[in-house]
């Protein structure tokens, strides 16, 4: 059974649509009009082994935090479509990224109930045309409507771009992970025999 979400988002501020499969290839096709925005999403179909594409028209010419964040509630209400009533997933699962000098370590649980923790600093405003405001702001739109616990951490470094690949990066990782199959259970993983 195909493990597919598409979420169509239209609001006055933006237009947005992901298809994403979790049984997928890595193959992406992302345009959000904001490029580093795509380079991280692309890591995350990459290193997820999703198929996920992504197109948005939002208002970026006042600035790219609608855009930004109506995806990440896109993604994140695909992810949940996907894994329908989850039975038989890992569940839980986690990531350690290097990129060169920095490390990040994301951990989810795909429990159904949303709540976030992210720690990460960052030095300069932007990376390219992404706010750095807005990186824990995604984490936390894509646990929210994902229903899923998302922890995120950056434990060092020193530059920006590194920092942001690597928690991108071990989303991915962790994403993959949690949302495979475990061929020893039949049912969902949790002993309220719901998620």
């Amino acid at each position: 059974m195909a493990r597919i979400g598409r979420i169509q988002r239209k609001t006055n501020e933006t237009d947005v649509s992901v298809y994403l499969d979790l049984d997928g290839a890595g193959r992406a096709d992302i345009q959000t009009g904001i490029g580093f925005y795509d380079h991280m999403l692309h890591h995350v179909a990459h290193h997820g082994l999703f198929d996920l594409t992504v197109r948005a028209a939002g208002d970026v010419h006042v600035d790219e935090h609608h855009t930004v964040e109506d995806v990440a509630i896109a993604f994140g209400q695909a992810l949940n479509e996907a894994l329908g009533d989850r039975a038989g997933i890992v569940r839980m699962a986690d990531a350690w990224v290097t990129m060169d000098e920095a490390l990040a370590h994301v951990v989810v649980d795909l429990s159904g109930r949303p709540y976030c923790v992210f720690h990460g600093e960052f030095a300069a405003p932007k990376i390219g045309g992404l706010s750095t405001s807005l990186v824990s702001h995604i984490f936390e739109s894509i646990a929210v409507h994902g229903r899923l616990n998302l922890h995120a951490r950056v434990l060092y470094g020193r530059d920006d771009h590194h920092k942001a690949e690597a928690l991108f990066k071990a989303l991915g990782r962790a994403l993959d992970a949690a949302t495979l199959i475990d061929p020893r259970r039949s049912g969902v993983p949790s002993t309220k025999g719901v998620l």
